[in-house]
Order: structure tokens, then C-alpha cells, then sequence
């Protein structure tokens, strides 16, 4: 790094502006190739971003962490965990601002596919971080800068590459290789989940996703297991969640919740340690809840919400501030245009008007003045028509005894297999009149187009800005889109990434003519040949890939889009 070094001592002293003359200059040191694709302009700014490749030969990663793109991508979740702890965003030089601040993206409880860090076929590992060059007010430190690029730098990553435990990155490779196969065989199987036994399914907090200490491990009765091979682990027994409908019933606290949402985040892949590496869904499960105050465009509510009084439709619904029932219905059409396969419920996070009518209710207010036909008149019909399987958390809802195919009762986060006495609860008090039974066949909704014209990332029309915040808001030019209810959302970086998908489809993508689903298509393939870069801006190293439902959860929840008009 003699160059770098020679450079920053000129540097020593001058302005903070002047660190720019180092901008994507790449400087060469043994395995190491470091570029600054961004250089701060001051030292209080959003740090400066540096790509570091290494060579090949250079990586000493086996030949097992580049053979498939699920190895590499596992691998490359592995040394980001070990290049974050090494980091761990300490302070590496003084001076003013953010000087001397080394830091990576920090990942989450998933194995997830991330700029960060990428493994490439050919064992090269290209890494994304931050870097605060030093200064003090706003001069440069040219000789700290040296000490932070040329030295620190490289020792962390070096540590990082020569430190690699082969034994706990074979153990890494295999508990996600395991989970890749276990997903694949869920269809064969007719299952929708598979929880193993063993699974350590509580969390530490809510806002803490490390497994609970002293939980009780999942146990399995033999009513509900079912077994399936997993090529590094062997044969699995645990709870199926088979296809259909399936209800989780029990007292409160006793882990109802807990096991919906292991359901809903086993869409992805857990490194070991983490409770949930046996837990797998299929990767098409969308989980589904209220949302009061989210807009709504062109959605075709007629499955769930027949004719309004003053005799307004539903055929292509809008509205800027949906209710409850109106929003739930909305991102249950929403998701099943994406291609989700699976819906996942919560009672307590469900409008109750849209999940069910009881028959006091029923008789007081006749379905001619009810619009509302709610979700239990619809769900059989879902899978019987569909082919969409319905995972519902109830503790209070029993009119859906009689749609379930599968009752589970949780006692102290234990499984047991309650649906004998579930179709003898049912039979014993019958709905009568009540009874769930669809309104007629499910509506064919016309094709949703986004018109090109309404997804415009300029703020105040001039300079492009797409921003995420946490993983709450997506700032896309004048507009805020809310994703906080959005639970499949799992680390900050999926909204980064779904920021700039939705910048790709503003850039062109979106063309007037693509439906959704078309537009979800093309991203997909886009991703598929070319990996997050195919859409996320090319110097960032904190975007984490998302899936297409989350996408269009937010291109719907975008205030400003319209649809075009069919002719």
C-alpha cells in the first residue's frame, strides 16, 4: 500500500474535501485490492464506502463454500458474522466526527443474501464496508488515514480470512444446505411447514432474536410428526403443517404467536445456534394482518367486500386511509397477485369484523346490509379453488373449528393435536344458519398495471432520493412508504433493497404495459442471473435481498400510484 500511503501524507493537513483525490483509485497490498467508491466530505458525513476484493487464491476457503449459490451464499453470511464481530464499530484512529470508525453492516438472525460480503464461484470474496477517514476539526489526518486503510484494514480482514474455523464453516454450510432441502421436499410432502423436533422456537425479546435461555425445546406428539431427510443431518422428525387449513389454538402466553411468527421468518434460511435451523416454510408463505390508515389502489376487493352503499364497487378499489377489515382484505388479494401460496394469521393482529361473523350478528344484520364477507366464508374455498393453504392463530374465533382441517392446541409451547375434539366441539354446538359457506365463486380480478408516470423518486421534482430509515419507512422521492406492519421484513437492508427495486421499475422496469406480477417477474429473473447488484446501487454494502411479496407489499402501500386505465 506504498502509493496509498505516500498519497495520504501529502494529504496530511489539507482540507477535508481533498480526501476525495482517493476516490475509485484502487491500491493494491498482498491478497488485498482496496478502492473508496465514496469518499465522505466531511468528517461528520455518512462514512466513506470501500470495496475490498480478494484474489481468488488468496481467500483459503474450501472448495464446498463456492460449489452452488446457497454454499456461497452461506458462506459469505459466515465471514460477514466474523468480519462484524472483529469490527464490532470501535474507533481505529482519533479525530473529530466519525474518524477512525471501521464498521460492516450488521447482520440479522437470517442467512440472507447481502452486499456485504460476496462469494464468488471462483473462491474470490469481494467486501463492502464504511470507513470515517480521520481528521481533526476538518483537516485531514493523513498519516491516521494511513495507519486506518493500509494497516488496521487489511489486519481485520486478515484475521477475518486466516482465522476461519473449518469446522464451524462446514457446520454453517450444512445447517443451511439442510434447510434448502428440507424447503424443496415440503411440497412432495404436502406441507406448507416443518418445525423439528428440538427447535428452540421463543425468542430472548421482542426486539432480541437470540433464542430464549431455558425455553422448552419443541416436542412433537406422534399424531403430528412427520419425518424427512436432510442430507447432512439425516432424517428429521417433527410438526408438519400440512396443506389446507390449519388452526393454533390455546390459552394466551402459551405460545401460539411464537410458533406463527418461527413460521413466518423459516421463509429463510438460521445459522446454527440460532433454535429455528430445523424450521422451514415454503417459500411462497405471505403472513397477512390489519393495517388501519394504509392506502390502497385499484385492488380488487370483490372476494372479501361486495357493492358500498351509495352503490360504489370494489372491482378496483382506492382508498388513502383503509380500514381494518378493508386494508387486511387488501393484502390478502395483494399477496395471492405476487404468487403467495400460503397465508399466515393472527387473531390478535386481524380486523375481527373480517375474520368472522357470529350468528347473533348475522341474524341482527342480514348479509343484504353486509358488505363484509368475512375471511372464514372464504378459506376453504382458497384451498379447494386455489390451491392457498391457511395457517391461523385463534384463541378466541371458534366459529373456525368447523373449516379447519388441522387443530393444534399449544399448552406451554408444546404441540398437541387437539382436532379429534375439535370436530366433537363443533358437532356438539353447530352454526346453524352461521355456518361458513363461500358467497359464490372467487372473483377474476383484471390485470393491475402501475402507470410509470406515478412512481417518480424525484423530491420536489428535481433530484432523485430513495431512503430507507430503519426498517420502518422507505423514503421514495416526495412520498413515505410505511412497511413497519410488514413482518416478513426482517433486517434494515430489506428496505434499502426494496427502495432501490422500486427505483429499478421507476427507471424503466415499469413501462405501462408489465402487470405486477410481470414486474415481479422480471426483478426476479434480473436477480436470479445477477444477484442483489441487479437492482441495488452498486457501492452500497448494507442492501439485503428481498422477497417479490415484500417488493409489492410496498409499491402497494405507495400513496402515489396509479394504475392505467384499461382502454
Amino acid at each position: 500500500m506504498s502509493d496509498l500511503e505516500t498519497l495520504l501524507a501529502r494529504l496530511d493537513g489539507r482540507p477535508y474535501p481533498a480526501y476525495r483525490d482517493l476516490a475509485r483509485r484502487p491500491f493494491a497490498a498482498g491478497r488485498h485490492r482496496l478502492t473508496l467508491e465514496h469518499v465522505q466530505g466531511d468528517p461528520f458525513a455518512a462514512p466513506s464506502r470501500i470495496r475490498v476484493e480478494v484474489a481468488p487464491g488468496a481467500s483459503g476457503l474450501p472448495a464446498e463454500a463456492c460449489g452452488s449459490a446457497d454454499a456461497r451464499r452461506a458462506a459469505a453470511d459466515f465471514l460477514h458474522r466474523a468480519l462484524a464481530a472483529a469490527l464490532d464499530g470501535r474507533r481505529r484512529a482519533p479525530g473529530s466526527g466519525r474518524s477512525g470508525v471501521l464498521a460492516v453492516a450488521p447482520p440479522g438472525a437470517e442467512v440472507l443474501e447481502r452486499t456485504a460480503v460476496e462469494v464468488r464461484p471462483d473462491r474470490g470474496v469481494a467486501v463492502r464496508l464504511t470507513a470515517g477517514l480521520p481528521a481533526e476539526g476538518r483537516r485531514i489526518l493523513g498519516r491516521a488515514a494511513a495507519t486506518l486503510l493500509a494497516d488496521a484494514l487489511p489486519a481485520a480482514l486478515d484475521a477475518v480470512l486466516d482465522g476461519v474455523d473449518r469446522v464451524r464453516l462446514r457446520r454453517h454450510l450444512e445447517a443451511v444446505l439442510d434447510q434448502v432441502a428440507l424447503r424443496a421436499a415440503l411440497e412432495a410432502r404436502g406441507l406448507v411447514g416443518f418445525l423439528a423436533e428440538g427447535s428452540v422456537l421463543p425468542r430472548l425479546s421482542g426486539v432480541d432474536d437470540r433464542p430464549l435461555p431455558d425455553a422448552v425445546p419443541l416436542a412433537v406428539p406422534a399424531s403430528l410428526a412427520v419425518e424427512l431427510e436432510a442430507p447432512h443431518a439425516g432424517r428429521l422428525r417433527g410438526l408438519g403443517i400440512p396443506h389446507g387449513v390449519t388452526l393454533v389454538v390455546g390459552g394466551g402466553y402459551h405460545g401460539k404467536s411464537t410458533l406463527l411468527d418461527t413460521l413466518a421468518r423459516a421463509v429463510h434460511d438460521h445459522p446454527p445456534g440460532d433454535g429455528r435451523e430445523g424450521c422451514v416454510t415454503v417459500t411462497a408463505a405471505v403472513q397477512v394482518r390489519a393495517e388501519d390508515g394504509r392506502s390502497v389502489r385499484g385492488v380488487d376487493l370483490r372476494p372479501f367486500i361486495g357493492t358500498l352503499p351509495l352503490g360504489r364497487g370494489t372491482a378496483c378499489f382506492d382508498s388513502d386511509d383503509a380500514s381494518g377489515s378493508t386494508s387486511q382484505a387488501a393484502a390478502i388479494v395483494e399477496a395471492l397477485e405476487a404468487g403467495a401460496r400460503a397465508l399466515l394469521v393472527d387473531e390478535d393482529t386481524a380486523a375481527t369484523n373480517f375474520m368472522v361473523r357470529d350468528a347473533r350478528m348475522r341474524r341482527l344484520v342480514p348479509a343484504a346490509a353486509e358488505p363484509i364477507t368475512p375471511f372464514i366464508d372464504r378459506v376453504r374455498q382458497l384451498h379447494a379453488a386455489h390451491g392457498v393453504s391457511t395457517v391461523l392463530v385463534a384463541g378466541g374465533a371458534g366459529d373456525y373449528l368447523d373449516v379447519a382441517d388441522t387443530v393444534v392446541q399449544l399448552a406451554d409451547y408444546r404441540p398437541i393435536d387437539v382436532g379429534h375434539r375439535a370436530r366433537e366441539v363443533a358437532a356438539a354446538l353447530p352454526l346453524g344458519e352461521a355456518a361458513p359457506r363461500a358467497p359464490g365463486a372467487w372473483p377474476a380480478p383484471a390485470p393491475r398495471i402501475p402507470d410509470p408516470r406515478s412512481l417518480d423518486p424525484q423530491r420536489a421534482g428535481r433530484r432523485e432520493r430513495v431512503r430507507a430509515v430503519g426498517r420502518h419507512t422507505i423514503e421514495f422521492g416526495d412520498q413515505t412508504i410505511d412497511v413497519s406492519l410488514l413482518p416478513q421484513v426482517v433486517e434494515d437492508g430489506q428496505c434499502r433493497f426494496i427502495g432501490d427495486a422500486l427505483l429499478a421499475l421507476a427507471r424503466g422496469l415499469a413501462d405501462g404495459r408489465r402487470t405486477i406480477p410481470a414486474l415481479l417477474d422480471a426483478l426476479d429473473e434480473r436477480l436470479a442471473a445477477e444477484g442483489p447488484g441487479a437492482v441495488a446501487a452498486p457501492t452500497f454494502g448494507d442492501r439485503t435481498r428481498a422477497r417479490r411479496f415484500e417488493i409489492a407489499a410496498a409499491l402497494n402501500r405507495l400513496r402515489s400510484l396509479r394504475l392505467v386505465t384499461a382502454p
